[in-house]
């Protein structure tokens, strides 16, 4: 699937409409960092979900739809700023994490072409939410713990850092509900 340029445009619109209705205060460092990297046309994965030119902006905005819904459905309580800021920058980490490459694939018919395709070109490996967390503080912007721990824990079980992660997992979701309704947004905006 491709967007179109007006589709890419409007997706980048909406996301910073989103921001500035809902932020109290929008650090100017975290929009020269969207500005100055491929976060724009970034996909959002190789080859899984929205594996195309601005798909991580396209997801960004699926998992604030479905974790808006889920926080006014569940009476969760979280602010309008919490929601974003979580959503739209849960997969931050992938910006600058991609690569354009060519492969040849063949055809039903048997007919060889080349493709455009999308390879992990990851020149800071910090892993995924806690890069992301990362990023977002060294930009400046202020975080809660709950907010820290959701976008740190994301990928739910599907995160293999390695030792501790289930204990830590565990203690998360144990200590906010934020954590368990952002990775059901994400899970949500890939699946359904």
């Amino acid at each position: 699937m491709a967007l179109s340029p007006m589709q890419l445009q409007q997706n980048r619109e909406d996301f910073l409409d989103i921001i500035q209705n809902t932020w109290e205060k929008e650090p100017k460092q975290l929009k020269q960092f969207l500005d100055d990297s491929d976060f724009w046309e970034a996909p959002a994965s190789t080859k899984y979900h929205e594996a195309y030119e601005g798909g991580l902006v396209e997801h960004s905005l699926k998992v604030y739809e479905h974790l808006t819904m889920l926080n006014y459905h569940h009476f969760l309580g979280f602010s309008d700023e919490t929601i974003s800021k979580t959503a739209l920058f849960h997969d931050l980490c992938k910006a600058n994490f991609y690569r354009r490459s060519q492969r040849s694939k063949r055809t039903e018919e048997g007919r060889w072409y080349r493709t455009v395709i999308y390879e992990v070109n990851d020149q800071f490996p910090a892993g995924h939410g806690e890069k992301s967390v990362t990023i977002l503080l060294v930009l400046g912007v202020p975080m809660t713990e709950e907010e820290i721990l959701a976008i740190r824990h994301h990928m739910g079980a599907w995160d293999a850092s390695g030792f501790g992660q289930e204990q830590a997992l565990t203690a998360s979701m144990t200590k906010s509900k934020l954590v368990t309704a952002l990775h059901l947004a994400d899970m949500m905006a890939v699946w359904l």
